[in-house]
């Protein structure tokens, strides 16, 4: 592989990573420092690589680089000499040892672990946690996430920019987390990475590639706590398991145009078993205790989703924990969802008068729904719902779906 298809590639899995153990190193009033020093490290491997070609171990190269330009730094930095030496986290002694930089796996994981619960606080707004955390530690640039998010750049380095002053008047240390913090923050963490795994999933851009990238960050973020024991809990178990199970059906979900495929019209045989079984691995080890949360029951949903076979035991199990997710955390979505789950159980004309209550007239998914459950029942109103929902979708993926059953109404007619 040349250089110009390893560094990208490489900007990706290890920009996170050094930026991580020096923000740790540094602390979060220098964050922009770091980024720097790691940016100026693979700008030298784009010069470098292009004329004497890639070394034998490019990472190990990046890792030596990354260290030689923060150790020029405090060299060259009067306020770092006087000021910061002694907050920083290194072994350095006054006789001039060596500035130690711990670039191993450990020091790695600890330090990305200590920049989740930094970007992850919770004195910056939900969409600010989630652009931060792609930035710092996903490595996603600012035209990416603006394409992940569906907004412009401008929108997003104003965003970024703001969450990391946030995190700077605060005065939020970037530390390993405690039992306590762990305990008080790992919902608010938990949260940000099931909504950068929706925001990749559910996302309407068409960028396949960058979707599939925002969901396998998600998992390498709850992958990293489950690394550490401290964090490696019942509802992080839960929250890999549903992630798993969702990015199974990845494949299966669009067609060669970008559009939806509805679950009862997928190709089962796109179907990725390993996650599935995966899947299944942390569901049962989010067992252990007495814990049930949203993910929990989510994950639960998620699974029986993975059997494609269209039984009442399946739809009975979908709807009990369909109920039970309303009772601990009512969500109107998840509240339409249990209506097709409960036509399923106890019929369409049961399913159609709940739908009705949720009176959701300003969501084209609640007329969507609507539309396919009239269809065969009241054409008429079916056809009704179906023109008020394309008014309201927004993405062309939706409105293919709609038209489509629409359409399906006025051939069989």
């Amino acid at each position: 592989m040349d250089s110009n298809q390893l560094i990208p590639k490489l900007f990706r899995t290890e920009y996170q990573k050094i930026v991580s153990v020096l923000c740790h190193l540094f602390g979060i009033q220098h964050i922009e420092i770091a980024e720097d020093i790691v940016s100026d490290t693979f700008l030298a491997a784009t010069e470098t690589w292009s004329i004497k070609g890639v070394p034998e171990n490019p990472t190990a190269w990046l890792y030596t680089v990354a260290k030689n330009k923060s150790k020029n730094y405090f060299k060259r930095s009067a306020v770092f000499e006087q000021k910061i030496a002694t907050e920083l986290k290194y072994n350095a002694s006054k006789s001039g040892e060596e500035i130690e930089i711990d670039l191993s796996d450990k020091n790695i994981a600890d330090s990305q672990l200590a920049m989740l619960f930094t970007t992850c606080n919770p004195c910056n707004s939900n969409e600010a946690q989630i652009a931060l955390a792609l930035n710092l530690l996903c490595g996603f640039g600012i035209n990416e996430i603006a394409e992940a998010f569906l907004s412009n750049k401008e929108v997003i380095y104003k965003r970024i920019n703001r969450a990391k002053e946030k995190l700077k008047e605060e005065n939020i240390k970037i530390e390993q987390p405690t039992a306590s913090e762990i305990k008080s923050r790992l919902e608010t963490v938990l949260k940000t990475i099931y909504l950068l795994f929706s925001e990749g999933y559910y996302s309407t851009s068409q960028n396949t590639t960058l979707r599939q990238d925002l969901c396998a960050e998600a998992m390498r973020l709850t992958y990293l706590l489950l690394q550490n024991k401290t964090t490696n809990l019942p509802t992080v178990n839960a929250l890999m398991a549903l992630m798993c199970f969702h990015s199974s059906r990845f494949e299966a979900r669009t067609n060669e145009n970008g559009e939806i495929i509805l679950y009862q019209d997928q190709d089962e045989s796109l179907w990725n078993m390993e996650l599935i079984d995966r899947g299944i691995y942390f569901l049962s080890e989010s067992s252990s205790g007495d814990t049930l949360s949203k993910y929990h029951l989510e994950a639960g949903i998620a699974y029986w989703h993975t059997q494609k076979k269209d039984t009442p035991e399946k739809w009975g199990h979908i709807l009990e924990l369909y109920n039970n997710l309303l009772i601990l955390e009512y969500s109107p979505i998840a509240a339409l969802n249990r209506t097709f789950v409960l036509s399923k159980v106890k019929g369409t004309a049961v399913a159609i008068v709940e739908a009705e209550k949720l009176n959701l007239k300003d969501n084209h998914f609640y007329h969507s729904l609507l539309g396919n459950l009239y269809t065969g029942y009241d054409n008429t109103k079916a056809i009704q719902h179906f023109e008020i929902a394309l008014s309201l979708a927004k993405s062309s993926s939706d409105k293919a779906i709609i038209i489509k059953n629409r359409d399906k109404i006025n051939t069989s007619a």
